[in-house]
């Protein structure tokens, strides 16, 4: 596994307001992620765990902070090259590094698996459909899906499904993966075969932030763990510090209801 002790995400002062301010979805997170890192956001709902997850690839436009991404700060709408010179962020060339996973899978209905898998990799990368199937499959192989290739996504259970949508990032080799609470749409025993696969991605050392309300799973797979509370960020440590020795009184109060 990589070691843990450079940043690939790193986050300063995040704000996000809405309504003029009345309104602090975000205030004031600051937080590194380094390479390695599985880092679990948890919380009770309203606190702002989805915009933080969704700030950290723009798809929520923060009000204030700073968001350096592999060195660069991607809230800027112009950075400078390695000439000095002033250019225009392509704020898509670094999305395509981040994997996202969502609540609800958000295939295509129209598509085989094995479109929507190869889609990006083809016509954002370049890849060619050929190159871009080999891979497809033997990342399905790896989530036991590969006999459901040219299966379309109504004939697939929502486990199913989102093992698909794990896949489909994974194919465009990203350097980090973000996941919104990926097993709440999902039935009680199709939890754990989605849980798996993102256990096996932590094994193999890619990073990951997972906004999730599966305590257990948080405490098993988690290097760290964050808390956050009223669009604060009020504790974070290792599972074990969370867990078993919290110290703010929210975060207590948080645990003796969910655990």
């Amino acid at each position: 596994m990589e070691t843990r002790d450079e940043a690939l995400i790193s986050v300063k002062g995040l704000c996000k307001y809405y309504n003029k301010g009345a309104i602090k979805a975000l205030d004031g997170i600051s937080v590194d992620i380094n390479k390695g890192d599985v880092m679990v956001v948890i919380g009770p709902s309203g606190s702002g765990k989805s915009t933080f997850l969704r700030s950290l690839n723009l798809m929520e436009h923060p009000t204030d902070g700073t968001i350096l991404f592999d060195g660069v700060d991607i809230t800027k709408k112009k950075i400078q090259d390695e000439n000095g010179k002033w250019i225009k962020l392509d704020i898509d060339q670094h999305r395509r590094k981040m994997g996202m996973v969502f609540q609800h899978f958000n295939l295509f209905p129209h598509m085989t698996i094995l479109d929507n898998i190869t889609l990006a990799p083809t016509k954002v990368k370049g890849v060619s459909k050929a190159e871009a199937e080999e891979k497809a499959l033997e990342l399905l192989d790896r989530v036991g899906l590969k006999d459901r290739a040219k299966a379309y996504p109504i004939q697939l259970s929502g486990g199913q499904k989102q093992r698909v949508a794990i896949v489909r990032a994974l194919a465009m080799e990203p350097q980090v993966m973000l996941f919104d609470e990926p097993t709440s749409a999902l039935d009680p025993e199709m939890v754990g075969e989605v849980l798996d696969v993102i256990k096996e991605l932590a094994h193999e050392g890619m990073t990951m932030v997972i906004v999730t309300h599966e305590m257990g799973f948080a405490r098993e797979v988690g290097n760290r763990v964050l808390f956050m509370a009223d669009g604060k960020l009020l504790e974070e440590g290792t599972p074990e510090e969370i867990f078993e020795s919290p110290r703010h009184p929210r975060l207590q109060d948080f645990l003796s209801k969910v655990l």
